[in-house]
This record gives structure tokens, sequence and C-alpha cells, in this order.
């Protein structure tokens, strides 16, 4: 049985993450709330009269709501495509051996580790050789290298958790290899599906570097539009912060209204 005193100091680190965590996010609110001159001021203002006037004013900026669209119409079909191809190849490696399993996993798993600023000068030259510049495609195809991974990686372990004897019963009955995947996985391992779907989503919404390098005016995601209010003469900290908080927002209550299946779905693999 845990003593009083480490209960005080387990909640008083928990109160600590809570903060640390949660204290940018406050941050960014207060400041799109905050008049220009607020902003500004120093010590910085823990009290002070609220504003709607930099929600206004980039709510009337066109290329801010449209910049939203893009970022849903990339993100849904990054997330759909990701879902589509990750899950066939998550029940491939849970469940078959095959030369060089180990190097595709470790393949897999590696791909998070390279930074975009890396790739994103050889990404750009390619897409211009390919004509692929400031589309709708170029974004998705490079979403896909770094969201396919994390699929794969997620469901791969959901699909271990599953009993193999349910496979086995299934062969007997005499069900293929597509209805097995089709019948019982992909059922069974909706939690880790959703997660992974979920995940591909979110980065797929916030990526900034690569929509910054690879489009133009055709298309432009929301963290692109956030970074166009800088110019180099004014910072116009107040509609960037609203702009970020309309870019967060969204997905913020996504998270928590869905936060119990993530949990799910995430620890259901954990243990067999």
């Amino acid at each position: 049985m845990t003593s009083p005193l480490s209960r005080a100091l387990h909640a008083l680190g928990l109160l600590a993450v809570i903060v640390f965590t949660l204290f940018p996010f406050y941050w960014m609110v207060s400041s799109s709330l905050k008049q220009q001159s607020d902003l500004l001021a120093s010590p910085p203002l823990w009290i002070f009269n609220p504003t709607l006037d930099h929600y206004r004013a980039v709510l009337a900026d066109p290329r801010v709501l449209s910049s939203i669209g893009d970022s849903l119409i990339v993100a849904s079909v990054t997330t759909a495509i990701a879902v589509l191809l990750g899950t066939p190849a998550a029940y491939a490696l849970a469940r078959f051996d095959f030369r060089g399993k180990s190097d595709l996993w470790f393949w897999f798993i590696s791909n998070r580790m390279v930074s975009p600023i890396v790739l994103a000068l050889p990404v750009y030259l390619l897409a211009n050789q390919l004509r692929l510049l400031d589309s709708y495609a170029v974004l998705v195809l490079i979403y896909l290298t770094f969201n396919l991974p994390i699929v794969v990686w997620i469901c791969t372990d959901q699909f271990r958790s599953i009993p193999g004897e349910l496979e086995q019963a299934a062969r007997l009955d005499g069900a293929s290899q597509f209805t097995i995947f089709r019948r019982i996985y992909v059922p069974l391992g909706v939690p880790g599906i959703a997660v992974s779907a979920i995940f591909s989503f979110i980065f797929s919404w916030n990526e900034l570097m690569y929509a910054l390098v690879l489009t133009r005016r055709n298309v432009q995601t929301a963290p692109v539009i956030a970074t166009s209010f800088m110019s180099g003469y004014e910072l116009p900290w107040g509609k960037i912060m609203a702009t970020g908080t309309l870019i967060v927002l969204p997905v913020t209550i996504f998270a928590i209204l869905v936060s119990r299946h993530m949990i799910r779905g995430l620890t259901m693999g954990a243990t067999k």
C-alpha cells in the first residue's frame, strides 16, 4: 500500500505534467483574445479584457476557410489510403513469416526517425520533375510516407493480439485468406485501426514543412496560411494565434471525444 507522501508526490508530478502540456494551448487561446497592445505588454498581462477582433479579421479572410477545406481534403484522403493499404500489410506482418520481414518492420519504424527538413529539397525537386507541385496529389503522396508506417505499426500489434485459433477455425470452415482478414481481423481490430486513422489524420492536419515547400496558390493548408500572416515589418500575433486556435480546436475536440477508444486501441495490443 502506498504511503500518503508517495501519493502526494505522484499527484504533484501529474499536475506538473498537465500544466506543462496545457500551458501552450492556454497561451495561444488567451493571446488570440488580447488586443495587440496587450500582447506586447511586458510583463505579460494575465488579466485583460477579451476581444474577438482577431477572429473576425481571420474569418473575414477567404484564404483561411479555403485552407481549412484544403487541409480537410488532404488529411481525409491520406487517412483513407493509409488505412486501406496499411491494414492488409499489418495483417501480413502479424500472421506470416517471410524473408526480410524483420528488415521491413525496421524500415517502417525508422521512417519516423528522418527529419522532414532533410527530405524537403529532394522531394521538391522530384515533385517539380513530375509536375506535381501545388497539388493535392503531392501532399497526399508525401504524407503517406510517414502515415502509412504508423498504420502498419499500430495495426500489426493489434492483429498479433487476436488469437490464432480463430483463424484456424475459419480455415476448417473453408474460409479464404481474404475472408479471414475481412470477417475476423478487421472487426476485431477496429480499435487499433481507429487509433491509427486518428493519428494519421492529426499528423496530416498539422503538418507544415512539406506543405510550405510543395504548395503555392492552388493548394494551401491551414498551417501554411497561419504562417502567411507574418511579414518582415509586422507580426500580427493576434491573427496568428486566432488562426492557430481555429486549426487546433476541431482536432482537440475530436481527440477528447475519442480518447476512450484511443486508450483502448493502444492498450489492446500490449497484452496477449
